[in-house]
C-alpha cells in the first residue's frame, strides 16, 4: 500500500469530519453547546457513539494483538469485558441517577457538596491527569502506525506526526464540542464496526475459509480459551481478578469519568440515559468478541503465511496493511483512525470542561455564554492539546510493553482514589471528612498500591492484576474514614 494513498485516505477522511463540524455548529458555539450539547442529543446516537470512545485504538490493535501473546493470554480479555458489562449496569442504575438528580456539568461538583472543596479540587485533578494519560497513549498507538506506515517515508518525525493528529482533532472540535462529537462519534463507530466485519471477512477469505469454518478455526485454536480458574495467588488471567477488575475499573473509568458521562448528560432525562446505557453494554460486549476473534484469525494467518511481528501490537497492522490487499489496508485504517480519534476529541472535550467548570468556576454565576468564558475556553482547549502532545512524545520514549496493559495500569492508580472518594461520600453520608487531608490521602493510596504490587508475591504469593483499583479505591476510602468526624445535625439535614 503506498504511503500516498494512505495519507490522501487520511486527508479525506478529516475534510468529512470538517465538514460536519461546520455544520454542527455553525448555529451556535456557546458554551452550553460545547460542555452538554444544550441537554438535547438523541439517546440512541449516543450509544451508538460511545462504542468509537469505550473501545479506541487499544481494543482495536492491543486487543488482537495480545491473543496471541507469548504470556499465553488467548480470549483471558473477555473475562474483563463481562466484568466491564457489570460495571456499566452499576453506571447506570446508581451514578447516573444521581447525576441527573443535581443537574450537573461536571460529575466533579457532586464531590464539593459531600466534601468540600480540597476534595472537589483533588477529584477534577485526579480526573484531568488521569484522562490525559490515558488518552495521549490510546493516541500514542495511532500515531504510531502513522509513523510506521506513512510519514516515515516522508522522513516526517514523530512529534510532528502527533502534532498533525492533534491539530486535525482541534480543528473539527473546537467550535461545537460535544454537540459535534456526537454526531462524528457516531460516524466514526460506524467506521470502527463496519472495519472489524470487513477485516474478519478479508482475512477468512485469503484462507479460504467461509464463516462456519472460521468458527471452527478459531474454536480449535490453541487461542481460544476464555476462563482462566488455575492458580488464584499467582496467575493474572484468574476470573475473579480479572471479572472484578472490570467492574470497578468500568465503575471508575466510565461512571467517575467526565468524559464519557459528559455524554449521558447531554441526553434529556434520565430514562434516556438509563436506554443509553443498557444498548451500549449490550453492543459493547458483542463487539469485544470480534475484537478477539480477529486475533485468533491474524495468529492462524500469520501461522499460515510465516508471518513474524516484533511486538504484539504490530501484528494487525502488518497484515492488513502488507499482505491483505488495497481493499483490506483501507479498511484497517479507516477503523483504526475512526476508533482512535473518537476516543481523543471525546477526552480533549472532556478536558477542557472540567478545567472551565470545576478550575475556573464557569458553571458559577450567569454568565456561562460570555463572550470572555468563551474566548476562555478556546484557550483551554488549545492548551490541553500541547499538553496530550508531550505526553505522547514522553510516552513514545520510555514505553516498553503493550499499550493496553500500561493503560489498565496506569488507571488502577489514578481512577482509585476517585473511587474511593465517591464511595465515601455515597456511603458514610454521616460523616464528615477532613477536607484538607483528602488530597494527601489521594497520594499515599496509590503509593501503598505500587508497594503492593512490586512486592506482594514476594511477602504474600499474591500477583495483582486489574483489581488492584479496588484495594486502591479502599484505602483511599478507609484514610477518608479515620480522618473523618461526625456531621451535626443540621449539616446531615442538609
Amino acid at each position: 500500500m503506498s504511503p500516498a494513498i494512505l495519507l490522501s485516505f487520511i486527508i479525506g477522511y478529516f475534510l468529512v469530519l470538517l465538514v460536519i463540524s461546520y455544520l454542527t455548529s455553525r448555529k451556535s458555539t456557546d458554551n452550553d453547546t460545547f460542555f452538554v450539547a444544550n441537554r438535547n442529543s438523541k439517546w440512541y446516537l449516543v450509544a451508538f457513539g460511545m462504542i468509537g470512545t469505550a473501545l479506541s485504538g487499544v481494543t482495536f490493535i492491543s486487543v488482537p494483538g495480545k491473543v496471541g501473546a507469548p504470556t499465553g493470554d488467548q480470549f483471558e480479555y473477555f473475562q474483563f469485558v463481562l466484568g466491564n458489562a457489570a460495571g456499566f449496569i452499576v453506571v447506570a442504575t446508581v451514578l447516573l441517577p444521581l447525576y441527573y438528580r443535581l443537574q450537573l456539568t461536571s460529575i466533579y461538583s457532586y464531590i464539593e457538596g459531600v466534601l468540600g472543596t480540597w476534595s472537589y479540587k483533588t477529584a477534577a485533578g485526579i480526573f484531568l491527569i488521569s484522562r490525559i494519560i490515558g488518552s495521549a497513549f490510546r493516541l500514542y498507538l495511532v500515531v504510531i502506525v502513522l509513523q510506521k506506515f506513512i510519514f516515515d517515508s516522508y522522513h516526517i518525525p514523530f512529534a510532528v506526526t502527533g502534532m498533525i493528529c492533534l491539530l486535525l482533532i482541534w480543528l473539527y472540535t473546537f467550535k461545537g464540542g460535544l454537540k459535534t462529537i456526537i454526531i462524528t462519534d457516531s460516524l466514526q463507530t460506524l467506521f470502527l464496526v463496519s472495519s472489524v466485519f470487513l477485516s474478519i471477512y478479508f482475512i477468512c477469505r485469503s484462507l479460504n475459509l467461509n464463516a462456519i469454518d472460521a468458527f471452527e478455526a478459531v474454536k480449535n485454536s490453541s487461542y481460544s480459551k476464555v476462563f482462566f480458574w488455575d492458580n488464584f495467588m499467582t496467575s493474572k488471567f484468574f476470573f475473579a481478578k480479572a471479572f472484578l477488575g472490570g467492574v470497578f475499573i468500568t465503575i471508575a473509568m466510565v461512571g467517575l469519568d467526565q468524559d464519557l458521562m459528559q455524554k449521558n448528560l447531554s441526553l434529556k432525562n434520565i430514562r434516556e440515559a438509563k436506554k443509553n446505557m443498557f444498548s451500549f453494554t449490550a453492543v459493547f460486549v458483542l463487539i469485544n468478541i470480534f475484537f478477539l476473534s480477529v486475533g485468533a484469525l491474524l495468529y492462524i494467518y500469520a501461522a499460515h503465511y510465516g508471518i513474524k511481528v516484533a511486538k504484539t501490537d504490530y501484528l494487525y497492522p502488518t497484515i492488513a496493511l502488507q499482505y491483505l490487499g488495497v481493499v483490506p489496508a483501507m479498511v484497517f485504517m479507516l477503523g483504526l483512525t475512526a476508533a482512535t480519534f473518537a476516543t481523543t476529541d471525546s477526552a480533549l472535550t472532556a478536558l477542557t470542561t472540567s478545567f472551565c467548570v470545576d478550575f475556573l468556576g464557569f458553571a458559577k454565576g450567569d454568565t456561562m455564554n460570555s463572550k470572555k468564558k468563551v474566548n476562555t475556553r478556546h484557550f483551554v482547549h488549545v492548551g490541553f492539546s500541547f499538553l496530550m502532545l508531550l505526553t505522547i512524545i514522553i510516552f513514545n520514549a520510555i514505553n516498553n510493553k503493550a499499550v493496553v496493559t500500561a493503560i489498565f495500569s496506569v488507571a488502577s492508580y489514578t481512577y482509585g482514589p476517585l473511587l474511593g472518594l465517591y464511595c465515601f461520600g455515597l456511603f458514610f453520608s454521616k460523616r464528615q471528612a477532613f477536607d484538607k487531608l483528602v488530597p494527601f490521602i489521594c497520594l499515599i493510596s496509590p503509593g501503598i498500591c505500587y508497594f503492593l504490587s512490586s512486592h506482594s508475591t514476594q511477602l504474600f504469593g499474591y500477583t495483582f492484576d486489574n483489581e488492584l483499583i479496588i484495594v486502591n479505591g479502599l484505602i483511599t476510602m478507609l484514610g477518608l474514614l479515620l480522618t473523618s468526624s461526625a456531621k451535626t445535625k443540621m449539616a446531615v439535614a442538609n
